[in-house]
């Protein structure tokens, strides 16, 4: 009977190991770069991914880099923020129909959920995030 209670035991620490390591490669520290070509596979590997379309000319962009890196650390666990470069990469931006940016896309379950457009202060962007959250 003892032995059955430490092999239970030793598979629920196995099991929130294997967890915790998932948990960090699945939801990065900081923003992560997504190309065309690797679009379609990042937000379905990632429930609630938020994909910031910018440039690097973009003054407004520039603005929303902190803004951004800051959330993807704080929400780390619960969203991934990505950021798709819309001139080494056009059909993305132009499947979604980005005409300004920056432009904030949240994907939830693979799904667009929410747009914003133009640069926001972080608890603007905080909020839309928080109402995705389970």
């Amino acid at each position: 009977m003892e032995k059955n209670k430490d092999q239970k035991e030793l598979e629920k620490i196995k099991k929130k190991m294997v967890d915790d390591i998932m948990s960090e490669e699945n939801y990065p520290e900081g923003p992560v770069k997504i190309t065309d070509d690797d679009f379609e596979e990042t937000i379905e590997d990632h429930p609630l991914i938020l994909v910031d379309f910018w440039a690097d000319w973009c003054g407004p962009c520039k603005m929303m880099e902190p803004i951004l890196k800051e959330l993807a650390s704080e929400y780390q666990g619960d969203l991934v923020v990505g950021k798709l470069n819309v001139d080494d990469n056009s059909t993305v931006p132009n499947q979604f129909q980005v005409s300004s940016i920056p432009t904030m896309v949240l994907f939830k379950e693979g799904e667009p959920v929410e747009r914003m457009v133009g640069a926001m202060q972080k608890e603007q962007l905080a909020q839309k995030v928080d109402e995705y959250i389970k």
